[in-house]
Parts: structure tokens; C-alpha cells; sequence
């Protein structure tokens, strides 16, 4: 979401029980990351908010009448921005024991330790940010504390409000018989109260999916809808790498951006892969020869230093190899075919096609939907290829599709604007995947 945010301007009530339940899959990045919020805009020192903290750590912060009402933070850090996590916050301020007024629960578990304690929380306190005289708001991807504004940094899907009502997290999912994975309930049995809601059900929904009317408005930016959800996670670059260098990253990780640095900045996919055959499109905004994108061996050491993962220098990396926007192929840091596929212009698409069931494990590179040239890929000496990898020294910048359907916030243009799903029914692609292989996502790894 970046800096776009999802806000409702909220009627007069006063409440003592509320739950807030939501998945969500972000970057735990050093900045605070709010992900809900109620705050009075007139007033910087009345505010409820729950986000990332600047570690990892998930928070609530609740202000009002000129001192704090509590602030809780789990002693546990998510920072893997990988995965979709189940957020649940209850909050019953009646109950007589002081440290079941606030639950935290993580994909279905009750968190009970946390770096603050519980006994702060006033029985019976009234949260009265909507109480009619002061202009409330909620925020889904967002929220002020302390009067300064904090975004996601990711998706959201399935977001519960239910004012006046507290439920656990059995509510809003179940854990599946044969894998024991947390999965989602899409349609809970939960009463929601007069300003309670149920948002972002199916794709790219304002509208209220509960029995109220409560449409969110969209500010600060552009809110895109992604295949990557709950039930099937999509590969995204990841913000973990041990790297010398790092390019910014946004559009929950599906654009790298580069600085004009001395080092070489890299990143590369969340999912690395020994089998099968994939397909991802790389588009670019290209300064100079940079970005370098392709695939390389998913524990090459040279990827942790100042160079272009296409470099060979130390001997361990013959397994990378990459396109500059010359068009040349490099691998041992070095243009390895005498034809290149044509000088890349911004706004080009790149489409990689990694076929690593074949004998010889092949890379086929398209360009704007035509192939250019297919070659054969060294065995790495991990066992496992990192696909959708990018590399630049300047300020070159890329956004992957991984089948998510989305360049940045720019829809995939072709096929009448619907794009290309795989053989199996997943994810959208610009252009048309050739036949029998796969986006990067779970489902695909699991046919």
C-alpha cells in the first residue's frame, strides 16, 4: 500500500469491547508500520493504533483523556515478508482480570508474553475517539500516533472491525485437519455493531461485505489489488538478504528502486527453487547498463559483496547470469553469447522462463512477449536457483511480476487488460506464459 491508506470518518459511540482482525503480509523494514488505526484528527494526543514497531515487534497504543491507556508489544518479531499473517486484537475492558482486557492472537495461538505489562489497562475504560465531538476516523493501512501518519508497507485482506463485541481468533479462522495450517474463515458468524465492518473481502473492495453500509474512501495514493493472498502465496524480492547493499523496495516488495552508490545493490526472490519449470516478467526503468536481472544460485557467496551478481571473481558463482539493458548476457562476468537480445528501454518487459526439470536445466529470456534466446544453466552448487534477481550501481529501478497482475501499482496491459494465467489457473501475467509453466507461488509448488 506505500502511502495509500483506506478511511472511514466515524459516527458518535463510545465502546468498551472491540476486535480487529485482519491477515496481512508486510516488511518489518526499521519504520513504524501501521496497519489500523482510530485517532481524533483534532487531536494528536487521543489515538488507538496497531502496527509493526520500527523491530518487528506487533503493537497496540491506546491514548485518550490526556494519559495512556496502555501500550503492548509482543516480545516476538515477524519479520518475514514472506508469509501472510492472521492478526487478531480482542479487547474487553470489563473483565476482571487485568491481563485478558487486551488478546493478541497469531494465526489462531494467543500471544502471552509481551515487553510491557498488562495491569495498566483501566477495568470498564471507554474508548471515546468516535464519540461525536471530535472528528474521528478509522484507517485500514494506516493511522496517526501522536499526530504523524504511519503506512503499510503491504497487502491486507479479510479486515474485521466489530464494535462492541469481542471474539478470539477461532472466530475468524480454523486450523486444517490434514496440513495443521491456519487458514481463513471468509465468512464468520460475527456480529460487527453500528460502525463495525468487513473490508477488502474479494480483491479490490471498498464496500462494506457486513450487513452495514460503512464504504471505506481511499486516500494518499493508489490501492491495486494482487493475486498474492491467504490461500496462495506469491514470491515478492526479499528485503532479508544478506547483501552489501540494498535497493529501496516497495509495492510490498515487488519494486527495487537503486541509489547512486558506489556498491553494487541486490535483491532477489523470496522462493528459490531446485525443480520445476517457472515463469516471472521483470519491468524496467533502466540508467545506463543497469538494472542487471536474471537468476543465480540461491546461497551464492557473491551476492553478499560489492559486486554484480553476474561477477566470478572467487570462483563460486558460475551459476548466475543476467541481462543489462545493452542487451548483453553475462555470466562469469562476462558477455558469454557473441548476440545479444537488443538494446531495453523504459517501460520494457522482460520474461524469463527457467526450466530446471530438462537435462541441461534451461533459461529462455522474451522481450515484450518475443523470445530472444534460450542457453543452458550451470547446476548450482546450492541445489536451488534464486529467480528474479536484480543488481544495479545507480538509480535503475524494476518492479517483478510474479503472477501478482501488477507492474508497481500498473495493471498488466495485455489480453484485452485481463492478462495470462499458467496452466493451472494461477496468477496474471502480461503476456502469455508458455505451456506448462508455472507463476512462483505455493500453489504452484504444490502441483
Amino acid at each position: 500500500m506505500s502511502s495509500t491508506y483506506l478511511v472511514r470518518s466515524t459516527p458518535s459511540e463510545t465502546f468498551n469491547k472491540l476486535t480487529v482482525s485482519c491477515w496481512f503480509k508486510g516488511m518489518a523494514d526499521g519504520t513504524q508500520r501501521n496497519f489500523w488505526g482510530l485517532y481524533d484528527n483534532t487531536d494528536s494526543n487521543r489515538f488507538f493504533g496497531l502496527y509493526y514497531s520500527s523491530n518487528g515487534s506487533l503493537y497496540a497504543y491506546w491514548k485518550q483523556d490526556g494519559s495512556l491507556q496502555f501500550t503492548l508489544g509482543t516480545m516476538q518479531k515477524f519479520r518475514d515478508p514472506s508469509s501472510w499473517y492472521h492478526f487478531v486484537m480482542t479487547m474487553d475492558t470489563t473483565l476482571a482480570t487485568a491481563s485478558d482486557r487486551v488478546k493478541f492472537y497469531l494465526n489462531g495461538q494467543r500471544i502471552t508474553v509481551f515487553e510491557d505489562p498488562l495491569e495498566t489497562i483501566t477495568q470498564s475504560k471507554n474508548v471515546d475517539l468516535m464519540n461525536g465531538t471530535t472528528d474521528g476516523r478509522m484507517q485500514w493501512g494506516g493511522g496517526k500516533i501522536s499526530g504523524t501518519q504511519y503506512y503499510w508497507n503491504g497487502s491486507m485482506s479479510h479486515c474485521h472491525m466489530c464494535v462492541g463485541y469481542a471474539y478470539d481468533a477461532s472466530s475468524f479462522g480454523s486450523t486444517d485437519a490434514t496440513t495443521g495450517e491456519w487458514k481463513i474463515n471468509t465468512s464468520p458468524s460475527v456480529s460487527y455493531g453500528t460502525n463495525g465492518g468487513f473490508w477488502l473481502k474479494d480483491g479490490n473492495q471498498l464496500t462494506d461485505s457486513s450487513t452495514n453500509s460503512n464504504t471505506l474512501t481511499v486516500g494518499g495514493g493508489t490501492l491495486t489489488k494482487t493475486e498474492d493472498n491467504p490461500s496462495n502465496v506469491f514470491a515478492t524480492f526479499n528485503p532479508l538478504l544478506d547483501v552489501n547493499a540494498k535497493p529501496t523496495l516497495s509495492n510490498g516488495n515487488t519494486t527495487m528502486a537503486g541509489a547512486a552508490i558506489s556498491s553494487a545493490q541486490f535483491v532477489g526472490s523470496t522462493i528459490c527453487v531446485s525443480s520445476g519449470k517457472w515463469y516471472y516478467e521483470i519491468k524496467v526503468t533502466p540508467n545506463s547498463s543497469s538494472p542487471y536481472v536474471g537468476v543465480i544460485d540461491a546461497q551464492s557467496n557473491l551476492r553478499r559483496g560489492a559486486v554484480y551478481f553476474v561477477n566470478a571473481a572467487s570462483g563460486d558463482n558460475d551459476s548466475g547470469y543476467a541481462v543489462n539493458m545493452s542487451g548483453d548476457i553475462y555470466h562469469n562476468n562476462s558477455n558469454s553469447y557473441a548476440t545479444n537480445i537488443g538494446s531495453i528501454s523504459s517501460g520494457d518487459i522482460l520474461g524469463f522462463a527457467i526450466d530446471l526439470d530438462s537435462a541441461q536445466r534451461t533459461c529462455e529470456i522474451y522481450k515484450n512477449g518475443v523470445s530472444q534466446r534460450s542457453f543452458n544453466l550451470a547446476e548450482p552448487s546450492s541445489g536451488a536457483y534464486m529467480l528474479a534477481c536484480c543488481s544495479s550501481y545507480n538509480t535503475a529501478s524494476a518492479s517483478v511480476n510474479f503472477g501478482n497482475g501488477y507492474f508497481g501499482t500498473t495493471a498488466v496491459a495485455t489480453n484485452s487488460g485481463n492478462g495470462y494465467q499458467d496452466a493451472d489457473g494461477n496468477g496474471i501475467m502480461n503476456y502469455s506464459v508458455p505451456a506448462n509453466y508455472r507463476c512462483l507461488c505455493t500453489k504452484g509448488l504444490n502441483q
